[in-house]
């Protein structure tokens, strides 16, 4: 990966997707210090579906904000395709972030006035990218996740479940090699979180879309194919998971 000088290039992974190496951060001094993260040892291959958990305060949010550029580590090293992310400008930040990552949010955040098509317009237009081309990227987006007559759709003519579909179409329309979720499922009802999960199962397992997953929840973590809990800034447990909720 190259994002030197505002540059972007694609190239061949040759190690893990994304690594931490003995990743701190930090808040505070003396007494009052907090290690939101104690050292951290992280490996994420292209492909894999990871669900991260733990209690509030775990450390899980702040290693996802590190993973998606939207904070640094105090030490340690964060590396993306092999580059080291803790050396880039916040130019080089924000390219990495529009080219290579997918954010999706319990709270959909959707544009209110702004109908399906549109929302998915925005990050290809931050691209730079003409309109006759983002608008056909836009529409194959949203038919991948099962909305195409809904493009001229507000998100308040659609429930809950098909605006977290417009998010997760927004997040893979730029094709990104990572997609974050935070709590995807977090305002929807069980039927709606587990067709959610499929829909990420799926971008997972068809287009080789590498997930990182932050839940409270057994059974949506049941999804993935590995499994992360973090306790006081630390990785206290890797597992692999079943997979149950899937079936």
């Amino acid at each position: 990966m190259n994002v030197m000088n505002g540059g972007m290039q694609r190239e061949p992974a040759t190690g893990p997707l994304v690594a931490f190496e003995q990743v701190y951060k930090i808040y505070g001094h003396g007494e009052s210090e907090v290690r939101a993260l104690d050292g951290i040892d992280l490996q994420i291959n292209a492909g894999e579906f990871v669900a991260v958990m733990g209690p509030s305060g775990s450390g899980k949010s702040t290693s996802m904000n590190i993973l998606g550029c939207l904070d640094k580590p105090t030490a340690g090293r964060y590396l993306f395709k092999g580059t080291d992310v803790t050396s880039l400008n916040s130019e080089q930040l924000a390219m990495l972030r529009r080219h290579y990552l997918g954010f999706v949010f319990q709270g959909f955040n959707l544009l209110a006035r702004t109908t399906a098509l549109e929302n998915l317009e925005i990050p290809l237009i931050y691209q730079r990218i003409e309109k006759a081309k983002r608008r056909a990227m836009a529409r194959e987006a949203l038919r991948v996740v099962g909305l195409e007559a809904r493009e001229n759709h507000t998100p308040a003519e659609l429930s809950g479940g098909q605006q977290q579909r417009v998010a997760i179409a927004r997040a893979i329309v730029t094709n990104p090699s990572l997609l974050l979720a935070d709590e995807p499922t977090g305002n929807l009802d069980s039927a709606r979180s587990h067709e959610i999960m499929q829909l990420l199962t799926t971008l997972n397992r068809e287009r080789g879309l590498t997930v990182v997953l932050v839940t409270h929840e057994d059974d949506i973590a049941a999804y993935a194919q590995r499994r992360i809990d973090f306790r006081d800034g630390k990785i206290v447990r890797e597992t692999r998971a079943s997979r149950a909720g899937a079936a």
